[in-house]
């Protein structure tokens, strides 16, 4: 497509390309690195997109201000995804700008280093907070409004490589994104036969502003690419593309899968 996150200007796809076309979606964590990345994807194929943020608005209201100006739609929706007071409200919101919400993308994550020895407990609450139960908390708020209006749905979790891959230091960051993948498969079974498909996209070592410290280091820079066997680091754009397509009915009988957008990493002999 012609719009990523770094561009100037944003375009949509021309209609008969367009994947999306009268979809509504919500993207969390979607005002930078994959995320945002995600949401000009889903809007750039004709998806209506609410645009989580967490604190400072400016990107956002800059993201929904270029998708409006080429002819999208797309809203801001300010969401703390491990409070579910806060959950509820952006999604009462988003339902009621779209007339509803047939989409979810449970992007919002962190992470950090800690060996298992000196990692306090407010670090592996944190994380486990964010990246699993703000998965749970949005998808359930996602499918009370499928269900209540008879929609079928979508919805896509970005998980990681790490949810099969081992991780030093990273136990709780492992652990919150395996436990996504079984939350995955099992909410995939209940509600796939209401037309609602639940599918994961683990990424590998992507180019974000969370990992800018390895990808400016050479040595440690090399060290992961060394891993890949396609001999490259991922873009956002290459997860987003992949979203886009297993959110739309040309993935229509794509079910409880993770496709691992990874350059082969996970094929590495190391991790086997």
């Amino acid at each position: 497509m012609s719009s990523t996150p770094a561009a100037d200007v944003f375009a949509m796809e021309p209609p008969e390309a367009r994947l999306l076309d009268g979809r509504k979606a919500l993207v969390t964590g979607a005002d930078s690195g994959i995320g945002q990345s995600i949401a000009y994807q889903l809007a750039a194929h004709g998806a209506a997109v609410a645009i989580n943020h967490l604190g400072d608005s400016k990107v956002a209201d800059a993201m929904a201000q270029k998708i409006q100006n080429a002819g999208g739609k797309a809203i801001t929706v300010p969401m703390d995804v491990t409070q579910e007071e806060q959950v509820r409200r952006a999604f009462a919101l988003t339902a009621d700008a779209f007339d509803g919400l047939d989409l979810l993308v449970n992007n919002a994550g962190v992470e950090r280093p800690f060996r298992l020895v000196d990692m306090e407990l407010e670090w592996w609450q944190k994380v486990i907070d964010v990246n699993l139960t703000g998965t749970f908390l949005c998808s359930r708020e996602a499918v009370r409004i499928m269900l209540e209006r008879g929609s079928r749905g979508t919805i896509v979790n970005i998980t990681s490589v790490h949810e099969t891959i081992p991780w030093a230091e990273y136990s709780h960051y492992c652990a919150s994104k395996g436990g996504q993948r079984m939350f995955a498969q099992s909410i995939a079974r209940e509600l796939a036969p209401y037309g609602i498909r639940v599918v994961s996209v683990a990424p590998g070592a992507i180019e974000t502003p969370i990992n800018q410290d390895v990808v400016a280091d050479p040595q440690r820079r090399k060290a992961v690419q060394d891993e890949i066997p396609l001999g490259r680091w991922g873009n956002v754009s290459d997860v987003a593309g992949v979203v886009a397509f297993l959110a739309s009915e040309r993935a229509d009988y794509i079910v409880g899968s993770t496709v691992f957008v990874d350059g082969g990493m996970t094929l590495s002999p190391r991790f086997d």
